[in-house]
């Protein structure tokens, strides 16, 4: 069982773990042995978060909207620390020795209660933030030229000098963006699900928690964001068991940071 942390000791200090990358790979590996507990209900799980996503993405081609599937695809990973919050029940009822069921994932009672929701509210807003800056980036380089759709655009980007600076003004912009929104879902979720608190306190630790641990939060983000690839890559099925490896995944690393 993690330790309480120490209040006599720094706010900083309190926060940083020292563990070297490689322990991500152990959190993944916890991760999939959680999985592997009654894998039934986490590939429902996962499933569900496979048909949602795409059921987005064919609602943006129906409605014309498909200018922000990528923008769209990168915002996912912002509220994926808030979908995942069921597979965090199971992982905490698995080392708790209490049974795992699907209903206890899907009815889900954080111990800060709407705090938890409030902090989804914020997430989400982040997202369309950014999904309506990625739509700007595009209009500063190529003015009100319609979006040629996602046949074309390979070519627009890669074979046109306003193609290489949007990828590099987008790939900077995108990139502080991926970077604040880790810092800030990646345990602000789980920390909300598993103790009493408000939705700033959690945000604010979370981003403290990787900033002090630098070198084995890019280790994790890593690898979140290769197997998040390798799911678009399959037109998104790869979701089915990803999404819950890396939920349980992310409770074992908020269990060592805490």
């Amino acid at each position: 069982m993690t330790e309480a942390p120490d209040a006599s000791r720094p706010y900083i200090e309190r926060n940083r773990r020292n563990l070297p990358a490689g322990t991500a790979v152990g959190w993944l590996k916890a991760g999939w042995r959680d999985f592997m507990v009654s894998p039934g209900p986490s590939l429902v799980y996962g499933a569900a978060v496979f048909m949602v996503s795409l059921a987005i993405v064919w609602t943006l081609f129906a409605l014309g909207l498909d200018y922000i599937l990528f923008p769209a695809l990168a915002g996912f990973m912002v509220v994926g620390p808030l979908i995942a919050i069921g597979l965090y029940e199971k992982s905490w009822a698995i080392a708790a020795g209490q049974p795992v069921s699907l209903s206890r994932m899907i009815f889900v009672r954080p111990k800060s209660g709407a705090q938890v929701w409030f902090t989804g509210a914020i997430l989400c807003l982040l997202m369309l933030v950014w999904m309506r800056a990625a739509v700007l980036i595009y209009a500063l380089f190529f003015g009100l030229l319609p979006f040629p759709g996602l046949d074309h655009i390979t070519s627009m980007l890669f074979t046109t000098p306003t193609g290489w600076a949007m990828l590099l003004v987008g790939s900077v912009a995108g990139g502080v963006f991926a970077a604040f929104a880790f810092a800030i879902s990646t345990f602000s979720v789980p920390m909300l699900f598993d103790e009493e608190t408000d939705a700033f306190t959690a945000m604010g630790t979370s981003i403290s928690l990787v900033w002090n641990n630098i070198s084995v939060m890019i280790a994790w983000g890593s690898i979140v964001l290769a197997l998040f690839l390798l799911s678009v890559a399959t037109g998104l099925l790869g979701l089915v068991v990803v999404f819950p490896v890396l939920g349980h995944g992310t409770w074992h690393a908020y269990k060592a940071m805490r």
